[in-house]
């Protein structure tokens, strides 16, 4: 039997799209900053930042649920400030593809800003170029493929996030049921049916993706080879 309810493949597409747009201005502003600055502690927060891409997901989403559940700090904060709700919510399945995808990010943003030569922006300066001029004009079209790059993988990550997702936000049909987690629940009913046709789907989707990354990426370099 096919597979006619596109919910789950909806839901996911809309949570894998908001979270990789969260990720992708936080991943580059942390990843400038930190490449920008040397302080004290720099080494053990960046590990903070990675973190979430060494832990199983079920523990970050153990995390996530004591944040920000009905008891936690900014559980409480979000709900009676702007009485938002965040466990057993759409919210809250963005919140889990933000943190378990941000490394991904991160991680390719920091790569794209070291590979930079600096000597281009400091030429920029000695012209009068502002920061701001400076990283929009100089910084950010160099960088751009690695960025491309992480916004890419994030977006991946965020498609196919299950453990975190399923801690913080649940499974509640129509709601917050996304292919992964569609997935696991229609194994555990017994429709394999159901299950081959969404896994058919996100491989697909995961497949097409890298796909697309790898010849993008292989162009680039061509591309450079030819301009050298």
């Amino acid at each position: 039997m096919i597979e006619t309810n596109l919910t789950p493949l909806m839901l996911s597409l809309k949570v894998a799209a908001l979270s990789t747009s969260f990720v992708f201005i936080l991943g580059m502003v942390s990843a400038r900053w930190m490449t920008q600055k040397d302080f004290w502690g720099k080494n053990v927060l960046e590990s903070f930042f990675l973190l979430p891409l060494v832990l199983p997901p079920t523990v970050v989403g153990f995390g996530l649920l004591l944040l920000f559940g009905k008891n936690g700090f900014l559980g409480q904060l979000l709900h009676d400030w702007f009485n938002i709700t965040v466990v057993f919510t759409l919210t809250g399945a963005v919140i889990a593809s933000v943190v378990v995808s941000f490394p991904l990010m991160y991680q390719s943003a920091v790569a794209a800003f070291t590979g930079v030569d600096r000597r281009l922006e400091n030429a920029a300066r000695t012209m009068g170029a502002s920061e701001w001029r400076l990283f929009w004009t100089v910084t950010f079209p160099l960088a751009w493929p690695g960025l491309l790059a992480g916004f890419v993988l994030s977006f991946a990550r965020g498609l196919g996030e299950f453990g975190a997702t399923l801690m913080l936000a649940g499974y509640i049909p129509g709601k917050t049921d996304t292919i992964p987690v569609a997935i696991y629940f229609a194994v555990e009913a017994g429709q394999m049916d159901k299950a081959l046709f969404w896994v058919v789907i996100i491989v697909s989707l995961g497949m097409g993706t890298t796909l697309w990354l790898n010849w993008w990426s292989r162009r680039n370099v061509r591309r450079y080879a030819n301009q050298k």
